[in-house]
């Protein structure tokens, strides 16, 4: 079984109960109808990133549902959080991609994106034997990385929220679902 189409997507919920909260996230992704199992970071060689609303519709309620997620919650009001899946996408759609996920507490939304983007990134340029200063600056990699010819793309998406002012459980998740086909 190896997916062959995969979509990106993220979602917040507040609830006083942590896995009502966790659920309503979900249900703001648009996965909650689906028994998730989560994998860890390859994005498989000729997988090919579609939008929410296609893979969506490819997908059966109560269906097994192979994804990378990313989930971090708070009942601490006002608590900043993050959620973040980032990817990287090789040249040659015959090798295997990397996804990353990071949850954190206290990044803006731009700074837990990139450091997921920048994880996955930095996890496929190791395998493929790019050169470069782990010192430099993510936007500076990112140039290596694309000027090397081997890496086509790398994207991140993430949800941010502060936790409910009430303390209710707030919950935050960022996933890359996979859609695997009949």
């Amino acid at each position: 079984m190896i997916p062959k189409k995969a979509f990106v997507t993220k979602g917040a919920g507040v609830h006083s109960a942590r896995l009502a909260s966790f659920e309503l996230a979900l249900r703001a992704a648009g996965i909650e109808k689906f028994n998730l199992v989560c994998v860890s970071s390859i994005l498989p060689p000729n997988c090919k990133i579609i939008s929410k609303e296609e893979g969506l519709l490819q997908l059966k309620p109560g269906g097994i549902v192979h994804c990378v997620l990313a989930r971090n919650d708070t009942n601490e009001p006002h608590r900043l959080m993050a959620s973040a899946i980032g990817t990287a996408v090789p040249v040659n759609e015959e090798n295997y991609g990397y996804i990353s996920e990071h949850h954190s507490f206290g990044e803006e939304e731009i700074i837990a994106g990139e450091y997921a983007e920048d994880l996955a990134a930095t996890m496929l340029a190791t395998t493929l034997g790019i050169e470069f200063d782990a010192e430099m600056a993510w936007h500076e990699r990112e140039q290596v990385y694309k000027a090397s010819g081997y890496i086509f793309d790398s994207f991140h998406i993430c949800q941010t929220s502060t936790g409910d002012k009430n303390g209710n459980w707030t919950t935050v998740v960022a996933a890359m679902v996979f859609v695997t086909t009949d």
